[in-house]
């Protein structure tokens, strides 16, 4: 059986370089993931990829809700009609995203509401594509991550980077939770497994196996 290819296209932005990931296969059909274009430049540099590459934006999917993988919520939402989709042990994220980006200082563009539930073991599809649902808690109470077996492809929002976890200091977070979770969710995947972050560069399970420093 000939395998469904999935393309990932990777855009940094915002203040805090959050990685934004456009997921699409050979129907053009593709899912956005953690939105973080805040402004309109960095919107443009969406659209673009979009556009260049003739897809059709079918679901708006949110790993967790802090502030900078949420600013481009609204944009994608109003641009593409669609709807918020994200865990909703993390919605308590959206009540505070104005006061924390008030905090930081970052414009503000109020992000949807979460208007369907993501949980563990759903599905989404897109295409003729499936990304299974790991609920992957610690950096926030309701962080899920999107695995696809075929692709060896995971994208892990803020629990696991390069060399790196998440960190655990703000609400919701705990490390304990953290570390089980990479342990017992993530690290149980081959090793080809190609780990796309919500911060810098991709890696591999394989890799953050053997030498992540505060997994080893």
């Amino acid at each position: 059986m000939t395998m469904k290819k999935i393309n990932v296209e990777q855009l940094a932005g915002n203040p805090f370089m959050e990685n934004t990931y456009v997921l699409y296969d050979d129907t053009r059909e593709c899912v956005i993931i953690d939105p973080g274009n805040s402004n309109s430049k960095e919107d443009m540099a969406l659209s673009e990829v979009i556009n260049r590459l003739q897809l059709k934006p079918v679901r708006l999917l949110n790993t967790h809700c802090h502030i900078d993988h949420i600013l481009g919520n609204q944009f994608v939402a109003n641009t593409w009609g669609l709807t918020l989709e994200a865990c909703q042990e993390d919605e308590y994220n959206l009540d505070m995203d104005e006061m924390v980006s008030a905090k930081y200082g970052i414009f503000y563009r109020k992000s949807p509401r979460i208007g369907r539930y993501i949980n563990a073991q759903d599905k989404v599809q897109f295409g003729n594509s499936e990304l299974e649902i790991l609920f992957t808690p610690g950096h926030t109470a309701g962080s899920i991550s999107f695995y696809n077996s075929e692709n060896h492809i995971l994208i892990s929002g803020d629990v696991l980077f390069e060399q790196s976890i998440g960190r655990t200091d703000l609400p919701g977070g705990d490390f304990d939770t953290l570390i089980n979770t990479i342990k017992n969710q993530l690290f149980v995947l081959p090793d080809e497994t190609i780990v796309y972050s919500g911060h810098g560069n991709p890696t591999t399970i394989g890799r953050e196996r053997i030498s992540n420093p505060f997994l080893t």
